[in-house]
């Protein structure tokens, strides 16, 4: 509503200035207040415990497990969008400045970043690719029966199917990959992160983005 309001406005002044609109009935326009903003963004967090409780679901005796559990620690470590997750090569992630980060990759609006890799999710990321004998390509792919890695790739579809079942034993059903993204900012902020570090891990273009993310009025 807000947006359109203030459309409104912009165009009130725009006639007024080309003589099309009398100046004191643009005026008035312009003095027209927007609603008033409440409450929070919608959406889902995660508390730290819930977040653990996610990660330790998948069964990790299983490549199928592993593999879920890389994708959920690259969604709550990372602050990845499931098309980023979907998309993550091998050649994506490289040591820079003697740590590991995903480099070089392109996200919403064909914006690039350059994200750092918390040891815990490397771990988890080794883990399955060491089992599924990955070297290059995609990092996650799919898992057929008899626990066999097929395929080249999986798809953003995929990755919010996978989540699902993990949500429902951690007792957060319902959840959606962004809400992870969502949780991994918020968790960033408590740990001390600035604002824009946080910008920049999401690939946010605007900081009051970043804020509605933290839930934030």
């Amino acid at each position: 509503i807000n947006v359109r309001i203030t459309a409104v406005r912009k165009l009130a002044v725009e006639a007024a200035d080309n003589g099309l609109l009398a100046p004191e009935l643009a005026a008035g326009i312009s003095r027209v207040k927007g609603a008033k903003s409440k409450g929070v963004r919608v959406g889902n967090w995660l508390s730290v415990q819930q977040a653990q409780k996610l990660l330790n679901a998948p069964n990790v005796s299983k490549k199928k497990g592993l593999r879920d559990r890389a994708m959920l620690a690259i969604l709550l470590g990372c602050g990845l969008r499931r098309s980023e997750v979907a998309a993550l090569t091998m050649k994506h992630i490289q040591q820079r400045d003697n740590r590991w980060c995903i480099v070089d990759l392109v996200g919403k609006h064909g914006r690039v970043r350059t994200i750092p890799v918390p040891t815990w999710v490397k771990v988890a990321v080794d883990a399955w690719t060491a089992a599924a004998e990955l070297t290059e390509g995609h990092v996650l792919r799919p898992v057929g029966r008899g626990d066999r890695v097929l395929g080249e790739r999986i798809t953003e579809k995929v990755v919010w199917q996978l989540l699902q079942p993990y949500a429902r034993a951690a007792g957060v059903p319902g959840i959606a990959p962004h809400d992870l993204r969502r949780s991994c900012a918020k968790m960033c902020r408590a740990a001390g992160g600035e604002l824009e570090q946080i910008q920049l891990l999401l690939g946010h273009a605007s900081v009051q983005t970043t804020e509605r993310y933290l839930g934030r009025s």
